[in-house]
């Protein structure tokens, strides 16, 4: 039985063709390679999974070729196939996170100065450089600055902040960019063809997005979801990277939206009851609401924001219902929520507490707002507790009363007032009132019109009859159904909701006032109207359904008083 090889070291690129997503150092390497200026040391730089030490192996066998093709190893050679198979030494690899000692330097060095066995080159790949120690470091510098004819450094590094000025200097930097997600989502159809394997568009480009650029993560992905079923959807993929599903991830959005903590928090216990990861859920949400930034803030987001047709679609509803500010509010109360994540509290409760902060009416960012300005004043007191003397004491003013005024005026001024306008000008004398007539005469005429126009006169609604008469609309939850072909986010906003019908009136009666806001908007009044026609067959005027209480009729204090005096039968005198 053969061992299986996994996907990211069977399609690894053998040319720098294959390589994808890295034109700016694959083309600059062909062309260096065809032209013959070949240097003594690189520096290849970016985050995992980027094609580093895959350009570094096929820079290896393209400087030994026997039949180089454009710059290409031929792979058909014997230098080439021995590289391949690791049967020519001329190619040393060594890594740097386990071999980082002076010595294991010292070792280099003594093997550069040998001429190569087979080939033209000794090529020495250094993988995680940075993680060498400063003595180390200081011991390749010489070498690495003027090495023999023969030999070629190739250093690779996620972390190229981490490397001395003096070793960067001497190398020629490539850096390495995250590979787009369509460059990705084609290559794992181009790999899932050859295994004999289905893959959706959906589902190749959420391997492509929770890959985050990294081609090597995402062939190991692919390897798992292939490992659970050949016909690969959204779904396996989400099972494969223990995803909560699309469905349950807008429901906890739209309910964030729409100001319903029960249904956030009871979608939130299901997937906890399943088994996802609540970090990775946090992270999710995050990046759903950055979805929504994009979406709000520019002006061509669809190349920005990687979601399907479908997707989009709801995520640009959702953004639509949401202000810049309230969106930014959320991914910040998200982001402190993940950060105290793993550090001795429990995950499911603070993402639990950060869904309440998000869906709950009474605590929304103004709110919170609120909150801290409490906060800060209590504080003041707590200081002027332990000096009972009035702030203004030490200014030594003459009116304490109206400089207090003063100062609480200047206290609850917006901030955002531009400062022309939140300056005070001195007064000036007054004018006398002909004075001020007289500058008041306009200068040209207007001519009076010969008739005064006709108010329109309009029949009063009679709001208490049509209140009165309402009766309920059995029929309302399927039309809330039904509105979820126009718009599933509209759709979710209504539910819960009731509706009453009285004449030729539709009235609605909600717990939050997010339904009316997007009655306000004329396409999505039409909607509305639309769904209820179709399941009731009548054409409605929308309006809120407003409950009739029965107020008691508040009483004069200066009455209740004289009623009570009199009840004691203490004499009162009227002035």
């Amino acid at each position: 039985m053969s061992t299986y090889r996994v996907l990211y070291r069977k399609y690894r690129p053998k040319v720098f063709d294959d390589v994808v997503g890295q034109p700016q150092v694959t083309v600059t390497l062909k062309n260096e390679l065809k032209s013959g200026r070949v240097n003594h040391a690189y520096l290849f730089t970016g985050t995992r999974g980027t094609g580093k030490t895959t350009c570094a192996k096929i820079l290896s066998k393209a400087v030994n070729c026997l039949n180089p093709v454009n710059g290409d190893p031929c792979c058909e050679c014997e230098i080439c196939k021995g590289i391949e198979n690791g049967e020519i030494f001329d190619v040393i690899e060594m890594d740097a996170a386990s071999n980082r000692r002076l010595d294991d330097i010292r070792d280099v060095i003594e093997k550069v100065s040998y001429t190569p066995e087979r080939g033209s080159y000794r090529v020495f790949i250094i993988d995680e450089v940075h993680m060498l120690t400063n003595e180390a470091f200081n011991a390749l510098l010489k070498t690495l600055e003027e090495p023999p004819a023969h030999v070629i450094f190739i250093l690779a590094t996620t972390e190229v902040h981490k490397l001395p000025a003096t070793i960067m200097s001497r190398c020629q930097r490539f850096d390495f960019h995250r590979i787009k997600p369509q460059a990705v989502a084609e290559r794992i159809k181009y790999v899932c063809d050859l295994e004999n394997a289905a893959v959706t568009d959906e589902a190749a480009l959420l391997i492509a997005v929770i890959s985050d650029g990294a081609m090597r993560d995402a062939l190991s992905l692919l390897d798992r979801c292939i490992g659970i079923s050949q016909n690969v959807d959204a779904d396996v993929v989400r099972r494969a990277a223990g995803l909560a599903g699309k469905e349950s991830l807008l429901d906890i959005v739209s309910s964030c939206v729409n100001k319903n903590t029960e249904r956030a928090l009871s979608t939130l216990n299901k997937l906890h009851s399943e088994s996802k990861d609540m970090m990775r859920l946090c992270d999710e949400i995050i990046n759903h609401f950055r979805s929504l930034m994009m979406i709000k803030s520019v002006r061509n987001p669809r190349e920005l924001v990687v979601l399907s047709d479908s997707e989009y679609e709801v995520a640009f509803d959702q953004a639509q219902m949401l202000s810049l500010a309230d969106i930014v509010y959320a991914m910040d109360v998200l982001a402190k929520a993940f950060e105290r994540m793993g550090k001795g509290n429990d995950n499911r409760t603070e993402l639990e507490i950060a869904l309440v902060k998000l869906s709950s009416p009474e605590l929304d960012s103004s709110t919170e707002a609120l909150l801290s300005r409490i906060s800060a004043l209590e504080k003041t007191v707590k200081l002027l507790g332990s000096n009972p003397q009035p702030v203004y004491a030490e200014a030594k003013v003459e009116n304490p009363v109206k400089a207090k005024a003063e100062i609480s005026e200047e206290e609850i001024k917006p901030a955002d007032i531009p400062a022309k306008e939140a300056k005070i000008t001195p007064l000036s004398t007054p004018k006398p009132v002909e004075a001020v007539r007289e500058e008041q005469k306009p200068d040209v005429k207007v001519s009076q019109p010969s008739k005064p126009a006709q108010p329109i006169k309009r029949e009063p609604v009679d709001m208490e009859a049509i209140m009165r008469d309402a009766k309920p609309l059995k029929s309302w939850p399927e039309v809330v159904d039904n509105l979820k072909q126009y718009s599933r986010v509209i759709a979710s906003s209504f539910e819960g909701t009731t509706a009453y019908a009285s004449g030729d009136y539709l009235l609605i009666d909600a717990k939050t006032d997010i339904p009316f806001k997007l009655l306000q908007k004329s396409d999505q009044r039409e909607n509305l109207r639309n769904a209820v026609q179709e399941i009731t067959g009548k054409r409605y005027i929308l309006g809120p359904y407003k409950r009739t209480e029965k107020k008691e009729e508040e009483k004069d204090p200066l009455e209740e008083l004289i009623a009570e005096l009199k009840d004691s039968n203490i004499e009162i005198v009227e002035n």
